[in-house]
C-alpha cells in the first residue's frame, strides 16, 4: 500500500495530478482544493494517498494532509451510500475544519453545499460522524465542544441566544459561534447572553 508520495509534480488536470517518482508517473486523484494547493509543475510535491483496490483498477487519492486523509477514509467507511466520489466532492467544498464544525452544528445545508449530495446523505453524515468529528478537527477542536452542544441544543441559553442573536444580524452560526466562544473566555462562563453578544460583537469587528 502506498501511504505517501513525494516527488516532481508532473501534471495538474481537472480533476488529478501526475507525480514523477524515480521516473514512475503516478496519477492521483484529489479534491479540488489540494490541487490548488500545489506547487508549480517541475517542483517537489508531497502528497498523502489512500490506495482503493478493486479486482478490475487500483486507484490512488491524494491529500493535502493527513487530517483531509482521515477524514476521506471516515467518510467511505463509516458512512453508508458515500463513496469516493462523494467524499472528494465535499473535501473539495469544505476543509477538515469547516467538515467538522458543520457536523458538530448539525448543519446540514452546509454539508449539501457539495455537488452531489443532497440533504439526506448530509443528514446521514451529520449523524454517522457525530461523535468522531470532535478528534478530526484540526484548527477547530478548540470549539468543537460548544458547537456540539449548539447543535445538540444543549448549550447554556445564555450562549444559546447569543449565538442566535449574532446569526439574526447576519453572520453564520460557525462564525457566531466561534466569536461566542471566545467571548466566553473574556467574559467567563457565568456571562449572560447581553455581554456575550457585545464581547463577541467586538471580536468579529477585530
Amino acid at each position: 500500500m502506498i501511504g505517501k508520495l513525494r516527488g516532481t509534480l508532473d501534471e495538474i488536470g481537472e480533476d488529478h495530478c501526475t507525480v514523477d517518482v524515480g521516473g514512475v508517473g503516478y496519477v492521483v486523484f484529489c479534491p479540488t482544493r489540494t490541487l490548488a494547493e500545489l506547487p508549480r509543475t517541475g517542483e517537489t510535491v508531497t502528497v498523502f494517498i489512500e490506495t482503493y483496490v478493486r479486482e478490475d483498477m487500483i486507484r490512488l487519492y491524494g491529500f493535502q494532509s493527513v487530517l483531509e486523509r482521515e477524514w476521506f477514509r471516515m467518510l467511505m467507511g463509516s458512512v453508508p451510500g458515500v463513496g469516493a466520489k462523494v467524499a472528494l466532492s465535499i473535501l473539495s467544498t469544505l476543509s477538515p475544519a469547516d467538515l467538522a464544525n458543520a457536523i458538530a452544528l448539525r448543519d446540514i445545508a452546509m454539508v449539501s453545499r457539495a455537488p452531489g449530495v443532497g440533504k439526506k446523505v448530509a443528514e446521514r453524515i451529520v449523524t454517522e460522524l457525530k461523535n468522531k468529528a470532535p478528534a478530526f478537527a484540526g484548527p477547530a477542536s478548540g470549539t468543537i465542544g460548544l458547537k456540539q452542544e449548539l447543535g445538540e441544543g444543549v448549550a447554556p441559553a445564555p450562549v444559546a441566544d447569543a449565538v442566535s442573536a449574532l446569526v439574526n444580524l447576519g453572520y453564520s452560526r460557525d462564525v457566531a459561534a466561534n466569536a461566542v466562544a471566545a467571548a466566553l473566555k473574556t467574559a467567563g462562563d457565568g456571562a449572560d447572553s447581553a455581554r456575550l453578544i457585545r464581547f463577541g460583537l467586538k471580536e468579529l469587528a477585530r
